[in-house]
This record gives structure tokens, C-alpha cells and sequence, in this order.
């Protein structure tokens, strides 16, 4: 077990999370990838680092075949400037590299953004490290991080 998954199994245990960590195939597209894990492409949820102009930083969580709705997310947060931060400074904020982000084992718990779309749905997501996904009720890990949910993604 690689050291990131380590991380996020202890946070995940900390806070009462039930998380499975599952191996898979890369895949080259969101449909191949719902199709290996045998999902909806709508279940694999990004978890996004956003900066804002303070240079603190939050998560948006969007759902597959969903993009960020910037001024809908900078309404809720309350501020007129967000955007995606370099790779480097989304490892920086994380302890992640893009592609494995998940808010669960932060290296800073940053607040959390959830669409309103992944209510109610066991979702797939990062899991720390390339070639694995984590599956995760998304109720709990809401309730789990305090998570603002709303309407903040706009379809693709």
C-alpha cells in the first residue's frame, strides 16, 4: 500500500468514512473509465483545487460529463476571483498530483464545495495515487467534511 493511501485511509478512518480503494485500468476517456468501473460517468466525481486571490484554496467536487460553473462557485463562496491553480501549486496545497486529488488525507483540510448533483450517489473519485479510484458515499463525505452543497457545475 503506497504511502498516499495510507493518508487517506486514516483520514477516511478518522472521520468515520467507509471508503474502498479499487485498482483499475487507465482509461482514455470518461466513458471508458464509468464503463471499467462499472458505474455511470456521472458517479466518477473530480475533485477540483480551486485558489482563490488570498491564496488560500478550496475543493469543488463536479461530477463526470459536469464542468465548474465559475460564477456560480464564486457566488457561493462569496468572492469575484477563483481559478484552477498551476499543477505544482495544486501538489503544493494537497500533497497530491492532479489526477489523484480527493479532499480525504489533505495535506490542508481546505473547505470543501459539493455539486448538488452527487447527492444521494456512492461515488468514484481520486484516491491518491495514479491507477486507483475510491469509492465513497457522497452523503457521508459531505456530512464527514462539513461540505457546502450546491448548484456549481454546469453540463459539459
Amino acid at each position: 500500500m503506497s504511502a498516499s493511501h495510507s493518508r487517506v485511509r486514516e483520514a477516511a478512518a478518522a472521520r468515520g468514512l467507509d471508503i474502498e480503494i479499487r485498482e483499475r485500468p487507465e482509461a482514455r476517456s470518461l466513458p471508458e473509465a464509468a464503463e471499467l468501473l462499472g458505474i455511470p460517468p456521472s458517479g466518477i466525481v473530480k475533485t477540483l483545487v480551486v485558489k482563490r486571490s488570498d491564496g488560500t484554496y478550496l475543493f469543488a467536487l463536479i461530477p463526470g460529463g459536469r464542468a465548474i460553473s465559475w460564477p456560480k462557485l464564486r457566488a457561493v463562496v462569496g468572492v469575484n476571483k477563483l481559478r484552477l491553480p498551476e499543477s505544482e501549486l495544486a501538489l503544493a496545497a494537497t500533497g497530491y498530483e492532479r489526477g489523484t486529488i480527493t479532499p480525504i488525507g489533505s495535506s490542508t483540510d481546505w473547505p470543501v464545495f459539493a455539486d448538488e448533483t452527487i447527492v444521494g450517489q456512492r461515488v468514484a473519485m481520486g484516491a491518491g495515487s495514479h491507477g486507483y479510484s475510491l469509492f465513497v458515499d457522497a452523503d457521508e463525505l459531505i456530512r464527514a467534511y462539513g461540505a457546502t452543497v450546491a448548484d456549481i457545475s454546469v453540463p459539459e
